[in-house]
């Protein structure tokens, strides 16, 4: 079997290091870049250098953005005397296309998973508690997954939260039971939203 230059192997393996991307993927994506016009492959490269050198987490709510504060956080037309704490950044979309909810977010970036080792320490709970004392907060939306860990996240944020007299609810069941909120579609999140209800 002939051997691959060297650059055209490494790519492969780069690719195939990507969640959802297997050998096969990531060798048509190679070749795909070999055959595109050099501008399109430096565009990419270009884009991939700028994602890492001009993001940020945002110092407020630990979602990302290129300002910190991010858009969210500094517009005065949202409700910032509601939280609603999602595990990833990428569920901060999903409930922005529903056109439903108008206050302010918190990413834990994670959930709680004693099997995967990730502990509450792992996560950004200590910020969020932190918002919590030093804010005029009325209430928390705890909109973790519907799955194992993100019920688990769920429970110890609630036992942290409510002592501290802030009303704190979470999604309705609209959701299903194992999915990830980033591939649920809008009038289900918005049905969810809605439907939220005190823990």
């Amino acid at each position: 079997m002939a051997k691959l230059a060297t650059p055209i192997a490494r790519l492969i393996e780069e690719f195939s290091r990507l969640p959802g991307i297997g050998p096969k993927t990531a060798s048509r994506l190679t070749f795909y870049l070999l055959r595109a016009p050099k501008e399109q492959a430096l565009a990419l490269s270009e884009a991939i250098r700028e994602l890492k050198e001009k993001t940020t987490y945002c110092e407020i709510c630990f979602n990302i953005t290129d300002e910190s504060p991010c858009a969210i956080c500094r517009d005065e037309e949202r409700d910032h005397t509601t939280i609603c704490v999602v595990e990833e950044p990428l569920d901060v979309l999903a409930l922005e296309r529903t056109g439903e909810y108008r206050g302010v977010y918190h990413v834990l970036h994670g959930a709680i998973s004693p099997v995967e080792g990730i502990g509450p320490d792992d996560l950004r709970i200590k910020e969020l508690i932190h918002r919590l004392h030093n804010g005029n907060i009325r209430e928390v939306i705890l909109a973790t997954n519907p799955n194992l860990e993100g019920e688990a996240t769920a429970m110890y944020l609630y036992r942290l939260i409510k002592p501290l007299g802030i009303k704190v609810t979470r999604l309705a069941r609209g959701l299903p039971v194992g999915g990830d909120l980033e591939y649920a579609d809008e009038i289900t999140l918005a049905r969810a939203l809605e439907g939220r209800r005190e823990m």
